[in-house]
């Protein structure tokens, strides 16, 4: 079974897997499994000004470069503007720092890390930055359909990808959907939930993994990308790694995604920012990355 780039709503190509760098703050450890993971297969390589592991990124995509293991074009590089510099003023300085942290011509993906401050003047500075050819793309992460839909309607240029948590326990169907209706690509961050809930011991997904001879891990990964969902996943041990990508040689029946999506629960398994008291704990914490 082949796998394929998705094609995002204006044109551009992006792997439908993608590895990412969350809270890899060790920044020698974070360019040996970038490395590594490039040495694996993967393509994708997301990263974010707040996650303060861009330079070591950089310098990992300068080593598989120059090693010749790959060319820049064959890799497709996320990165996020943080919440201090997301209005019309911060964002390009924001943008070219993390250029420079990256060592970087330009990025494949740039997004808006989070739905707060002035989020409809930092849009008007990416499609700037689009339209000069410093970023191929332009996209959102953790709107919710209602805060979607409120920006597409005051946007002219709609996004090319919404990241946002999803998982088996929390599947997002609604969100999804509304998604596929906009022709916005739709990636999910935490697709394993961190292995909370006894999730790998889940009794359902384990009777599949068995049938497929695959890891439980590796069943959700292949459910998402059956959704038409990029996941971004993260290991730093290569067993793992190989294993992650390697869900491209079989398929989930009818069936199985169903089986799946009767685990729903609903709930998200990060930090719930669902009232005023969270968002302002939140964003008072805002300050402490080194963006």
């Amino acid at each position: 079974m082949e796998r394929k780039d998705i094609v995002l709503n204006n044109g551009v190509t992006m792997p439908p897997i993608g590895y990412g760098v969350f809270r890899m703050t060790n920044l020698e450890e974070c360019e040996s499994a970038v490395v590594q993971a490039v040495k694996t297969g993967y393509r994708l390589i997301d990263t974010a000004a707040a996650y303060e592991n861009e330079t070591a990124v950089g310098k990992a995509i300068k080593r598989v470069i120059a090693e010749g293991i790959v060319k820049r074009e064959d890799l497709f590089v996320t990165t996020k503007l943080w919440i201090t510099d997301t209005n019309y003023e911060k964002a390009k300085e924001g943008f070219q720092r993390s250029l420079d942290r990256l060592g970087l011509d330009y990025v494949d993906l740039y997004l808006i890390h989070q739905p707060y401050n002035d989020y409809y003047g930092a849009w008007r500075a990416l499609e700037e930055l689009y339209e000069e050819g410093k970023v191929k793309s332009i996209g959102v992460d953790n709107f919710t359909q209602d805060r979607m839909a409120d920006f597409l309607f005051f946007n002219k240029v709609k996004p090319a990808v919404n990241m946002i948590e999803c998982n088996a326990y929390f599947q997002r169907e609604d969100e999804c959907n509304y998604l596929k209706e906009q022709n916005i690509l739709m990636q999910a961050w935490s697709p394993l939930a961190a292995g909370k809930e006894d999730l790998f011991t889940n009794e359902i997904l384990c009777e599949i993994a068995q049938k497929h001879q695959k890891s439980v891990a590796q069943i959700i990964l292949r459910w998402l990308v059956q959704r038409g969902i990029v996941p971004v996943v993260k290991s730093a041990n290569p067993i793992r790694m190989r294993e992650n990508l390697d869900i491209f040689d079989f398929a989930l029946s009818e069936d199985e995604m169903e089986q799946i999506t009767s685990l729903d629960t609903g709930h998200t398994y990060a930090t719930a920012r669902n009232t005023g008291k969270a968002v302002t704990e939140f964003l008072e914490k805002a300050n402490q990355y080194h963006v």
